[in-house]
């Protein structure tokens, strides 16, 4: 029982930290459309049916139904049709589309409050208008350095220390399918050079190590060479002197620690300089200097993936409906993410801040996933108006450099097909990405 509650924990940590995201995501766009004097008359967490709202000032601040987002409503999103002023013309065609069009006009200006009509987006400059479209995927920027900051400097990450958690008795081929050592078998060097667990390796024939990275890198490429090895036990120094031998091991990827295959599907070996021992991990908490690199790091993850987004939708729906299992590289959506996080809170055997601190890093990634992605210059995305606004000023530019007429404020609503589009694609996205969730779920465990 205890185990389902701390399951529902989770999930219910990150549903609440997914609603805060998305209400300061709006709080970015907010401010700045306030201070630059547009009027907004909602600010809203969620969609559907309001099932809380109260009113300051000239804006309704509220929630509704179904929070899988939020919105602000500024007057004047769409600017009206060359030759209507107020925008609330109807257009003559018949056609579906431009019917479409002009109510989204329409709709626009009934946003503008009479007396208030210069109070409206679209006739801000143009880097007003990229600041409050910007203010969102920012807002998620900050937070996701301000997590990061957390899980890096406050809680520490676990690295491979210098200090040695077991020492192997003889050392084994990877073609080799013995488990246990034989009397025929030579000790390993690190046990014949007397290194026991506990001790600290702190330099290599005069080399500083730290961690269990700069120590494998230098007897991996010293087979045969004997290396002086200082440690430290029991508070004492002392320098050994081990000869690492030429042993063949399967190679792993550095990230995911699985190993790596070649083409017909057989692991891939290398031969290195190994002593036979393994070290220990510990928790260090990182300096500040490690944040910006970590989330650096991150965005480029995402933007790989939203890069190659088309076929890695391709591989979710091809396990979500064949026998291939899941990328955990791969785009997941928010039954998926819940899911993780539940796992992550119900395990037991791992201590409270260890799950903390994997909870906090899930809401960082969450963000700057939400960071990239707002960018993509696709309406109805926070990119797709900002590429709008930088498509305007570079017209009136071109204008101006020629000496034309000013062309006006760029119709957005032309782009509406496009805008339906792109969220029908999302849509079906979502609602793949669900179902792949529940049928064939990434677990941890």
């Amino acid at each position: 029982m205890e185990t389902v509650l701390l399951y529902i924990l989770g999930v219910v940590i990150i549903a609440v930290g997914l609603i805060v995201s998305i209400g300061l995501h709006e709080v970015g766009h907010l401010l700045p459309a306030k201070k630059f004097g547009v009027y907004v008359g909602q600010y809203m967490i969620g969609f559907g049916k309001t099932i809380w709202s109260r009113k300051v000032g000239e804006t309704e601040y509220g929630f509704k139904a179904i929070p899988a987002g939020g919105y602000i409503s500024m007057a004047g999103m769409y600017p009206p049709a060359k030759g209507d002023e107020t925008g609330a013309a109807r257009n003559s065609s018949t056609g579906f589309m431009q019917t479409m069009m002009q109510d989204a006009r329409t709709a626009s200006a009934d946003t503008v409050i009479p007396g208030q009509e210069g109070r409206v987006f679209y006739k801000l400059a143009t880097w007003k208008r990229i600041i409050i479209m910007l203010g969102g995927p920012t807002m998620n920027l900050l937070i996701g350095i301000v997590l990061y900051a957390v899980v890096l400097c406050g809680f520490g990450v676990v690295t491979g220390s210098s200090t040695i958690g077991a020492v192997n008795e003889c050392l084994k081929s990877a073609a080799s399918t013995a488990t246990e050592c034989s009397a025929s078998d030579e000790p390993a060097p690190g046990a014949a050079a007397g290194l026991l667990p506990g001790d600290r390796i702190l330099s290599i024939d005069g080399t500083p190590v730290a961690n269990a990275s700069e120590v494998a890198a230098i007897i991996n490429a010293s087979a045969g060479t004997t290396l002086a090895v200082e440690i430290e036990r029991d508070g004492d120094t002392q320098t050994l002197e081990a000869t690492p031998r030429l042993t063949e091991r399967y190679v792993t990827d550095p990230v995911t620690r699985a190993y790596v295959e070649d083409e017909n599907g057989d692991r891939v070996t290398e031969k290195v300089g190994l002593v036979g021992i393994s070290f220990a991990d510990e928790k260090v908490q990182q300096p500040l200097t490690a944040v910006l690199p970590a989330v650096g790091d991150n965005i480029s993850r995402v933007a790989v993936i939203i890069v190659h987004l088309p076929q890695r939708l391709v591989d979710v729906a091809n396990a979500a409906f064949g026998p291939a299992e899941r990328d955990p590289e791969g785009p997941i959506g928010v039954v998926g993410i819940g899911r993780i996080a539940g796992e992550i809170s119900s395990l037991d055997s791992v201590p409270i801040t260890d799950r903390a601190s994997a909870l906090i890093s899930v809401l960082a990634s969450l963000n700057i996933a939400l960071f990239v992605f707002n960018l993509v210059p696709l309406l109805p995305l926070d990119g797709g108006h900002v590429a709008g606004a930088l498509w305007e000023a570079l017209r009136r530019r071109l204008a101006k450099l020629f000496k034309r007429p000013d062309p006006g404020p760029v119709d957005i609503a032309k782009l509406l097909p496009l805008t339906i589009a792109v969220s029908g694609i999302l849509a079906v996205m979502s609602l793949l990405l669900l179902y792949a969730d529940i049928v064939k779920p990434i677990s941890i465990l």
